[in-house]
């Protein structure tokens, strides 16, 4: 018997009818289905919440997009928990099986790795915390994406000093700066021009958003080097973390970004073939 933890996107009623039947079909296999209550509740799905720690699950199974799949990653925060993400929803980079193809895609699951039926692809995470100047306490996350600095006023810029295993790298003045993993070189640092990064490379990902300097370019960094960030402007920064707030920033509060001891692990049925993904993604021909 295996514990089953849907995570399913919150405003689509067709996930909503595919976690209904999910969880009968497990229900009758032995299994045991659950969702958070933060997730089962929106959805109508009471009877299915419980009060677990996500990190007690034997699998995830994330129903919507790239955005559900993120957020099932907060939710185990590091614990080895594998995800098999269903696509409901338009074409994402994470997400892998389709709706008619879960129920073949759990049965492979099941019958085991020794069957050669899946394989687990680990993603590198980041690692992120804050060291505020005032109180002088700490704060800690962990990212799939990206972890990005912004600015809080519109119309101006914020001041980044950039430290780069500990000796000072630039300055920006920008309207913000992504570090991001080569899993979010498609994500929010695409948008900002930087570049798009093979998922099975190691890499830390630096792109400044609108700088406001001759130098706008995005640092493609060994994932052993640790990346800080001061905020030595007056002007308030915040911290998003795969998307979602964090906290906010005040002028002398460093952001620490290094990878993670942790990794996400997603379930995979084939090769993974993100460059297909990709040709997919922004319909790119054959020639």
């Amino acid at each position: 018997m295996t514990d089953v933890l849907l995570v399913a996107h919150h405003d689509r009623v067709e996930a909503a009818a595919l976690v209904r039947a999910t969880a009968t079909w497990l229900s009758e296999r032995g299994h045991l289905p659950w969702m958070t209550h933060g997730d089962a509740d929106p959805l109508g799905l009471a009877d299915l919440g419980a009060d677990r720690n996500p990190a007690e699950a034997g699998l995830v199974l994330s129903v919507g997009g790239d955005g559900t799949m993120l957020r099932a990653v907060q939710l185990l925060q590091g614990a080895p928990v594998p995800i098999i993400g269903v696509n409901v929803g338009l074409l994402g980079y994470l997400t892998e099986v389709e709706p008619p193809a879960l129920t073949n895609a759990l049965e492979r699951w099941f019958a085991g790795e020794v069957a050669g039926e899946w394989e687990i692809d680990e993603r590198l995470m980041l690692g992120v915390a804050v060291r505020h100047a005032v109180g002088d306490h700490h704060d800690h996350w962990l990212a799939l994406n990206e972890a990005v600095i912004e600015k809080q006023e519109p119309g101006h810029t914020i001041r980044l000093l950039v430290r780069i295993d500990g000796a000072p790298f630039t300055s920006y003045a920008a309207d913000g700066l992504i570090v991001a993993t080569p899993t979010g070189s498609t994500a929010y640092s695409l948008s900002a021009r930087g570049p798009i990064i093979s998922p099975r490379h190691r890499a830390l990902l630096l792109t400044p958003v609108s700088p406001h300097m001759m130098f706008d370019r995005s640092l493609v960094l060994d994932p052993d080097e640790i990346i800080e960030v001061e905020l030595t402007g007056h002007r308030a920064a915040a911290l998003s973390i795969d998307g979602q707030r964090a906290t906010g920033l005040s002028e002398g509060d460093v952001v620490t970004v290094m990878p993670s001891e942790h990794v996400a692990r997603f379930v995979r049925f084939g090769k993974l073939r993100f460059h297909q993904i990709l040709k997919a993604k922004f319909g790119l021909a054959d020639r």
